[in-house]
């Protein structure tokens, strides 16, 4: 019997250092880059949102100190929204076929491309 492979889900488009605003929760109208972008539970890592306090043993052997660390926590992937360059607007993505036969992001705006 073969073994199926899991469907990794669709990333809605964003990517590793986008920059993109929180859309709803705790951390709702905050911008930032995309630190880690986890597509299987479909949620991102954005810097400076989403401030979760994690309490840490010390460990002189890695040079880490002890006690209560901040540090940025998951949120869901349909919570965000991409900002675009061109309007600085938030913005869902879109896709656009090149000449070459390649895609590229493009923003529903104002139908600039998002690639860098």
């Amino acid at each position: 019997m073969a073994a199926t492979r899991e469907l990794v889900p669709t990333n809605a488009g964003i990517r590793k250092g986008d920059q993109v605003r929180v859309m709803s929760g705790r951390s709702k109208g905050k911008t930032g880059r995309v630190l880690f972008l986890d597509p299987k539970k479909r949620t991102v890592t954005v810097e400076q949102a989403n401030i979760i306090k994690r309490h840490t043993r010390a460990n002189p052997q890695k040079n880490i100190k002890g006690g209560i660390l901040e540090k940025e926590g998951p949120i869901q992937i349909s919570n965000v929204l991409l900002l675009c360059p061109g309007c600085n607007k938030h913005t869902r993505v879109g896709h656009k076929l090149l000449p070459d036969g390649g895609k590229a992001r493009v923003c529903r705006r104002c139908g600039t491309t998002l690639e860098k």
